[in-house]
């Protein structure tokens, strides 16, 4: 899809601007700064060099969300951010190790990799359900499908990944 124009963008903001908001409220501690997020990422589109066609936009609305939040993190711990104490209970199991953060980059990846494996409405549909925290129903309404389509999608994507999963 190629964003010429304001009208567009608008368009967008009226589809993706919920969407967005819930990812973001989903990866905050505080909502202060969720609209804000929301509209640096319009920004960021609206900003975008090339102007070319976007193969697909919910893909690149979501990585500039996910650039928008990261952004956010460095502001805050540049600002000192909130100073959690340590604790053992919270802390100690957890291993960043770099063996471990390479483990869970490569796991990622593969993940990844299945995921684009599948057809984009089923791939949509996985990330809808399962990253948005949407229902069934509430796919269904967006897609203008059924829900039994969206129950197909989601049983294809899951025996896909759980097939990847046994054989990456």
């Amino acid at each position: 899809m190629a964003l010429t124009s304001g009208i567009e963008i608008d368009e967008m903001a009226r589809r993706y601007a919920v969407p967005l908001a819930r990812y973001f409220r989903a990866r905050v501690r505080t909502t202060a700064d969720i609209d804000d997020m929301v509209q640096e990422v319009f920004l960021r589109l609206a900003a975008r060099r090339g102007g070319g066609a976007l193969e697909s936009v919910e893909n690149y609305l979501f990585t500039v969300a996910a650039s928008v939040l990261k952004d956010s993190f460095r502001r805050t711990a540049r600002r000192g951010g909130e100073h959690q104490l340590f604790d053992e209970l919270k802390h100690a199991e957890e291993d960043f190790s770099p063996e471990r953060v390479y483990l869970g980059q490569e796991q990622l990846r593969a993940v990844e990799a299945a995921l684009y494996e599948l057809p984009e409405r089923t791939r949509v549909v996985f990330v809808l359900h399962r990253f948005e925290e949407m229902s069934y129903a509430q796919i269904a309404r967006r897609l203008q499908v059924s829900v039994s389509a969206i129950e197909k999608h989601m049983s294809k994507a899951l025996g896909h990944l759980s097939k990847r999963g046994r054989n990456p």
